[in-house]
């Protein structure tokens, strides 16, 4: 089901995130989520509803503005302070509101991509209780329920959504702009942190490009055909290539850095503390490094399946592509041997090589899941 389908059915401000599900879902499994969403995060707003051309539920999740703000300060959402109190970036604190830039204004104070990861923090963490079930999905206790059930294929997807309005202005200022500079905190606050230090990246990468662009261009005009002149330029052009390789790198260091402090990234913690996937399994226990509570899998397990498994099926899969393509050249030959065939006949081999390889790729891409998913357990 496309995105668009579902953005055209309610306006962005009374609709964060969408959850749909597969057409096939019962009322049960709708009212059980329904229930525990609403129960475990009393802070979301989820109104159901059903698209009249693909039939499929969906919750619209959103939140209110005060709600919001708690959420900031429990994430530790860094905003910028009013410079009467010193300026800068600091982490919200609900006790502290008033020192915030725009904290009087709910439409200007949180960014869409702010709301948005509100609400997907308020969702992934989620917990199931002991000993809960959805027909036959048992829960962990402690574990997150919404990832582990879009694992599973109950929740066909979960996913934010456009605001039309700022996405007509990022089309006439940065994707339709000519020969002008990117709005690149427009494209921060709306898309968030790391798709804006990308096309920071990409921008500068660009830009630095243009020097050995010129300089090899001079060189090539001037390079006499012998291949003495030839050498030393070349010579010459690998020179300029490491200083400009080296002063590109170094200076992107400093534009990254100012781009990281100005966006209030540059002390934020790893993404190592993040949960852990929802396929994976394996005994509670304190961990020795960050002394919390983990699901722990053996090692030793794990090489197991690796060598006993995941191994042999990588190697017979090889054997296999191996073996057909064998097949497809030895049909190539025999066909080109028959001279008195059509040329369209001619063709089939390679014909035939492409579907398998497409066939194969598809194969092997659900193979390679479930390889991915069982070494994880």
């Amino acid at each position: 089901m496309s995105h668009k389908a579902w953005m055209k059915t309610v306006p962005t401000e009374n609709c964060d995130v969408l959850m749909t599900f597969p057409d096939t879902t019962d009322d049960h499994t709708l009212l059980w989520l329904l229930n525990h969403i609403r129960l475990g995060i009393p802070e979301l707003i989820v109104q159901v509803r059903h698209h009249k051309h693909t039939r499929v539920y969906a919750f619209f999740v959103t939140a209110t503005y005060e709600s919001l703000l708690r959420g900031a300060d429990e994430i530790g959402l860094r905003k910028p302070v009013k410079a009467e109190f010193g300026g800068g970036m600091r982490s919200f604190s609900c006790e502290e509101d008033y020192i915030y830039e725009n904290i009087e204004n709910e439409l200007y104070f949180f960014t869409s991509q702010e709301r948005q990861n509100i609400i997907r923090y308020w969702l992934e963490n989620l917990r199931a209780k002991q000993g809960e079930s959805l027909h036959n999905i048992h829960f962990l206790e402690g574990q997150p329920i919404i990832p582990e059930l879009a694992a599973r294929g109950v929740i066909q997807q979960v996913f934010p959504l456009h605001e039309q309005r700022i996405l007509k202005r990022l089309m006439k200022t940065w994707v339709q702009a000519v020969c002008e500079a990117q709005p690149l905190d427009e494209i921060c606050d709306y898309f968030g942190v790391k798709i804006a230090m990308y096309f920071a990246w990409l921008g500068f990468y660009t830009s630095a490009m243009v020097y050995p662009a010129v300089f090899g261009s001079i060189l090539y005009t001037f390079t006499e055909s012998d291949q003495t002149s030839q050498d030393i330029c070349c010579v010459v052009f690998a020179i300029f290539n490491v200083i400009w390789a080296t002063l590109f790198l170094e200076e992107w260091k400093r534009r990254g850095a100012e781009f990281a402090y100005k966006w209030g990234t540059l002390d934020t913690p790893a993404e190592s503390i993040e949960e852990p996937r929802p396929q994976f399994r394996g005994i509670k226990r304190i961990s020795p490094v960050t002394s919390a509570e983990e699901f722990y899998y053996p090692p030793w397990k794990r090489l197991l399946f690796q060598c006993l498994v995941s191994l042999p099926v990588c190697l017979a899969c090889l054997s296999l592509v191996f073996l057909l393509m064998l097949g497809c050249f030895q049909l190539q030959e025999f066909v080109l041997s028959i001279q008195e065939l059509p040329r369209i006949i001619r063709f089939l081999p390679k014909i035939v090589l492409a579907v398998i390889v497409t066939t194969c790729d598809e194969v092997y891409k659900k193979i390679a899941y479930w390889l991915n998913d069982m070494g994880a357990w």
